[in-house]
């Protein structure tokens, strides 16, 4: 809280903070899987806390400013990789591993708060900011003893420019039984992951499974180290693969041979959720049933070459999303479920047969607080894309007792890029609050996932690649096209909107966005490094088909967005300037990638629903 720890000792009745000034904040406190220290980064270097003796240590040196950081990770980590940690504790809590970060490589871009009264230093602040076709933070790998002592460099370095192995990303680590460190390591193309072993004691490596798409790989969380108890794949793993074009699970024995797979099929593993090793039993997430559904699933761990791969069971009940966590003793499981007709609900559930135990929270639709928002969810629709592959379309009708029948003034909301899914049989698509609102005031909403969004594959996604805008914006087109088949839309009264890549995806049926302004690992995976496909970063473009926008043009932007940076759309108005093109701007000069602030998202979706009062 504002950068200090607290701690609170039940069994002495007393509260403790850590200290710390407010210029050096306590970072990312993690506790160690016994319960007996605290680490956390301060000053950009690494701390243990012990709490039985109240004592604090720095474990790590030589951070220099913001040029090198020990335990923090790197900007492109926690935003594109979902890599949130720059350290991990051992399963023994007797050591942690961490990566140092150097940006002297990486020239600063500045910011400036324009909104601010004053200027100088408190008016402005520099990110070593990674542009596609630049180069990347450099990342090593050390362990240092969790009660301080000498560090041991593991045999890695990625971003090195001209490394014959191509070592460019660090993507993931985890700590194996007997203190044995794993590491992730993906190269700049996102063609090749292999996982490396450690000997933490010298920092020899060993490879132990490599994997190479010609797509490209997707990260993922799947990599499950087996106990050390287990006799028959010591040291072994599960991981996850979409070898097949649909991410499945597969069993690794110690030196990373694959035994064979767990599952298989036309869906998709996301989530291992846990392992149970004495009955021989994989539990994870999926889209077995639906890919607008999640449930939870059990899978023999241990398979028979012998045997056709039997089909997962079963655990949860009831169509929609289901989040789950399983207990340490794997006997019984949480179940967070909703769907379009249901509210978020909480039960317990037997991990034997999926079987209620007891139910621990829910609300009913009909309490008066619901009952006053008139909720309607939206009916999912199936559409055939050019090439027939089916895409999932939700679409909020206005009331025809009110606002007669249609067609209609159509808003589509879009994301379109890779990594989201929009349409699911979720609650969230009930409550979404702005559809509903513009269904309330006679405005159909549409929602398409077109081809390159997320849980279809990887065949599905894949189809983004070097085409951002073009394939994505053709399925959007083809969603467009079925309204006005139907009936339910007409040309000349359909807007677009969304914000992130939807906005790039909502621009693009005016002129379309830029890539070659945005960081290395989100635009080189999608479309290559811009030395290599020049054409393809001027197809996406705005500047190469501004001439041919026709339709009105709101523009919104955070001036002090550090993903999305406000040059993009400073860029974009020097184009429309030059094409002699309308548009209208709002901007916000104290907000990020999306206005935080109660008054500047009111504002904006106000100043929204004029726009499109006076231009749909």
């Amino acid at each position: 809280m504002s950068g200090q720890i607290y701690i609170q000792d039940l069994s002495m009745h007393s509260d403790l903070k850590l200290p710390s000034a407010s210029c050096s904040p306590v970072i990312d406190p993690h506790v160690s899987p016994d319960g007996t220290m605290l680490a956390y980064v301060r000053d950009n270097e690494l701390h243990v806390f012990n709490l039985t003796r109240y004592i604090s240590k720095q474990l790590t040196s030589g951070a220099n400013g913001h040029m090198i950081t020990h335990g923090l990770s790197e900007y492109i980590a926690q935003e594109e990789m979902e890599r949130k940690n720059g350290y991990w504790w051992s399963l023994d809590s007797k050591y942690i591993a961490f990566t140092e970060v150097d940006y002297s490589g990486i020239p600063p871009f500045r910011i400036m708060h324009q909104g601010k009264s004053s200027v100088g230093s408190e008016a402005q602040e520099d990110h070593s900011y990674p542009f596609a076709g630049g180069p990347n933070v450099k990342v090593r790998l050390g362990v240092v003893s969790a009660t301080g002592g000498p560090i041991t460099w593991m045999d890695l370095l990625c971003g090195e420019r001209g490394q014959a192995n191509n070592e460019e990303y660090l993507a993931r680590v985890c700590w194996m039984h007997r203190n044995i460190l794993t590491a992730q390591v993906m190269n700049r193309s996102h063609s090749n992951l292999k996982i490396l072993k450690f000997d933490i004691k010298t920092g020899q490596r060993k490879v132990i499974l490599e994997e190479v798409n010609e797509t490209w790989i997707n990260l993922h969380d799947c990599f499950t180290p087996l106990d050390k108890v287990n006799t028959r794949y010591p040291g072994g793993f599960i991981w996850s693969s979409e070898k097949t074009g649909f991410r499945h699970l597969y069993l690794h024995n110690s030196d990373g041979k694959c035994v064979g797979p767990i599952t298989q099929g036309e869906w998709m593993v996301e989530q291992v959720v846990g392992v149970n090793e004495a009955s021989g039993i994989v539990y994870f997430t999926g889209t077995l049933d639906s890919p607008l559904e999640c449930h939870l699933y059990g899978a023999n761990l241990f398979p028979d070459a012998d045997n056709p791969l039997p089909v997962p069971f079963r655990l949860t009940h009831g169509k929609g999303k289901h989040v789950v966590v399983l207990d340490h003793q794997m006997q019984r499981f949480v179940d967070i479920y909703d769907s379009l007709g249901s509210l978020p609900k909480v039960t317990m559930h037997s991990l034997s047969d999926g079987s209620l135990i007891v139910p621990l929270y829910e609300q009913p639709l009909s309490i008066p607080r619901f009952k006053k928002l008139q909720l309607q969810p939206p009916d999912v629709i199936q559409v055939e894309s050019k090439d027939g592959t089916t895409l999932y379309g939700a679409l909020y009708k206005p009331d025809s007792a009110r606002f007669g029948p249609p067609p209609y003034k159509t808003m589509i909301q879009v994301y379109g890029g890779p990594s989201v899914q929009l349409v699911s049989d979720s609650w969230i698509n009930t409550v979404d609050m702005r559809a509903q609102y513009w269904r309330s005031r006679g405005i159909l909403v549409w929602k398409m996932d077109n081809r390159g969004t997320a849980r279809r594959g990887l065949k599905f996604e894949g189809a983004l690649k070097y085409n951002c805008g073009q394939i994505d914006a053709e399925d959007q087109v083809t969603g467009a096209d079925w309204l006005i088949k139907q009936g339910l839309a007409q040309c000349g009264h359909i807007g677009l909107y969304r914000w992130s890549y939807g906005g790039y995806l909502s621009a693009m049926t005016l002129a379309n966005y830029i890539l070659d302004g945005y960081d290395t690992f989100y635009s080189e995976k999608y479309m290559g490094l811009p030395s290599e496909n020049q054409s393809g970063y001027l197809q996406s473009s705005v500047m190469h088909h501004v001439n041919n926008m026709k339709g009105k043009l709101l523009l919104v932007h955070g001036m002090i967005d550090e993903n999305v940076h406000f040059r993009h759309t400073a860029r974009l108005v020097n184009a429309l300037v030059a094409a002699g093109k309308t548009y209208e701007l709002l901007i916000f000069p104290d907000e990020r990638h999306m206005p935080r602030r109660l008054r500047d998202r009111m504002y904006m979706e106000e100043r929204i629903w004029d726009f499109i009062e006076r231009s749909l």
